[in-house]
């Protein structure tokens, strides 16, 4: 068994805990700022200012949405099934109003769609290329989505089913989301890292070489959700609709979108031109 004891909180500034979790996830934020200015410093079709100004934009979205769908969650879970909000395990947020704004809770599909539907305004408004950006940002993006997912090891959170692997986690301090009292589960949040960075490196070689623009993103999204959908059944959580958990339900909506989408419109580019001379096309 792996046994993992590090306390969620890092330290506290005054009253103020600083966590692992906010820490990893500011990182992802950096990393994505950092990447946006690296695959777009040479381009005359966006400057780093507008790239700054997507962050402003992508990350409010983001939480809001990424908060949203976790209420929703925990709300048609309570309803549906009276017997976890008595236990706890889920809140019906229409009861308890008061609890909507702040707490935990965020969720990882919420956080990915919220981000681009405020950017994909912001495009839309700027005449800036939206397939081209997006295709440009979806390395990066799943590469993010790996170094949320070492605060999410770290918080304790997102663990998966007991098991009895030998690579069992089990979470020994008693601070974290993670702790069982000693049952070792499956390390579904390892899975999900070890995941999105094989994804990064295969977004990487196919960079380029798919047409029209919003095809890797495309792509990346149908690929995530795949996997999404799959490794929940190694996850704890409650049942959303139709046994599944929300983020499978979301998996299988997105997947309805893209696949089809992909089937109709990508193509392969056998001779794909250097990025220093990729001219984007018109489709977004």
């Amino acid at each position: 068994m792996i046994f993992f004891g590090v306390n969620p909180v890092i330290g506290y500034i005054g009253s103020f805990p600083l966590t692992w979790y906010a820490s990893f996830l500011t990182l992802a934020g950096i990393w994505l700022i950092i990447w946006g200015w690296l695959q777009t410093r040479k381009s005359k079709l966006i400057s780093f200012k507008q790239i700054l100004v997507m962050v402003m934009v992508g990350l409010p979205s983001a939480v809001v949405f990424a908060r949203l769908l976790y209420l929703i969650d925990n709300t048609v879970v309570a309803i549906l099934h009276p017997d976890l909000a008595d236990s706890g395990q889920a809140i019906n947020f229409l009861q308890y109003p008061g609890q909507i704004i702040g707490g935990e809770g965020l969720t990882i599909w919420g956080a990915v769609l919220g981000a681009s539907l405020g950017i994909w305004i912001y495009c839309k408004l700027t005449k800036i290329k939206i397939g081209w950006f997006f295709d440009l940002m979806a390395p990066g993006i799943i590469m993010a989505q790996a170094i949320g997912r070492l605060g999410c090891l770290f918080n304790g959170c997102c663990y998966g089913t007991p098991t009895s692997l030998p690579w069992g986690l089990v979470y020994t301090d008693p601070q974290s989301f993670g702790f069982t009292g000693g049952i070792p589960a499956q390390p579904t949040v390892v899975y999900e890292l070890i995941f999105c960075l094989i994804i990064f490196f295969v977004l990487l070689r196919l960079r380029n070489k798919l047409r029209p623009d919003g095809s890797l993103f495309a792509l990346y999204l149908s690929i995530y959700a795949v996997w999404r959908f799959g490794i929940d059944f190694l996850r704890t959580g409650n049942p959303f609709l139709f046994s599944l958990h929300q983020a499978q339900f979301i998996s299988i909506i997105v997947l309805l979108i893209t696949v089809p989408w992909m089937i109709k419109n990508t193509r392969w580019v056998k001779n794909p031109p250097t990025p220093a001379k990729i001219v984007p096309t018109k489709s977004g």
